[in-house]
């Protein structure tokens, strides 16, 4: 078969593309998602509702390419980009590492809070593919919360039997919303409810 890349002709591999022309396109991916090195970084940003958090270092280039309100900022050589220190305001720090490391890898893990706060982030930078992001994960995470909330009466309509041949994946997907909300909700009732009662495990923040 022919590689779609290079068009040359190889025997048959994991993908359509010829086994060096797929470990260039790896190469180039880990290029471009690697994490920004501090130590060569020529801006910094503070969260300004949080700025004993530290900075989150940035390269110029790079806040140039992906938001035209950081181009304008530059090229007009405001305060901030002359001295090499900007103060984001009304953002925590979370958010802020968050939104810079999307600009660098296009890859962001999202929470409900989270997606918002980088929705308005991204509004006001306008970095409009994570806008989109976000605003896709709000309506998905909404849309989950109205059905979870609702599934007795889902369950009950000829629509999810059609829906159960349609769309198997999808079900799954609702199903695991379901028991993630009311698995945490019987955790925190347990907990409420016997409070003397030693409850470990295993957390991730």
């Amino acid at each position: 078969m022919k590689c779609k890349s290079c068009e040359c002709s190889f025997q048959e591999f994991i993908t359509d593309t010829c086994k060096q022309c797929d470990e260039d396109h790896k190469a180039k991916v880990a290029f471009l998602t690697a994490t920004q090195p501090a130590s060569f970084s020529d801006v910094v940003l503070f969260a300004s509702d949080d700025e004993a958090a530290g900075p989150v270092p940035a390269h110029k280039a790079v806040l140039v390419s992906r938001s035209p309100v950081f181009r304008a900022m530059f090229e007009n050589e405001m305060e901030e980009s002359l001295s090499g220190t900007i103060k984001i305001g009304e953002v925590s720090y979370r958010t802020l590492g968050a939104f810079v490391n999307f600009l660098y890898t296009a890859e962001v893990c999202l929470d409900q809070q989270l997606a918002y706060d980088l929705f308005v982030m991204a509004e006001k930078y306008q970095v409009q593919r994570l806008k989109d992001y976000c605003q896709k994960f709000l309506i998905i995470d909404a849309a989950l919360t109205v059905i979870t909330d609702n599934m007795d009466k889902l369950t009950s309509r000829k629509e999810y039997t059609k829906l159960k041949e349609k769309d198997p994946q999808l079900v799954f997907e609702i199903y695991e919303a379901f028991l993630s909300r009311h698995s945490s909700f019987s955790f925190v009732r347990m907990a409420r409810t016997e409070p003397k009662k030693n409850i470990m495990g295993p957390f991730i923040f």
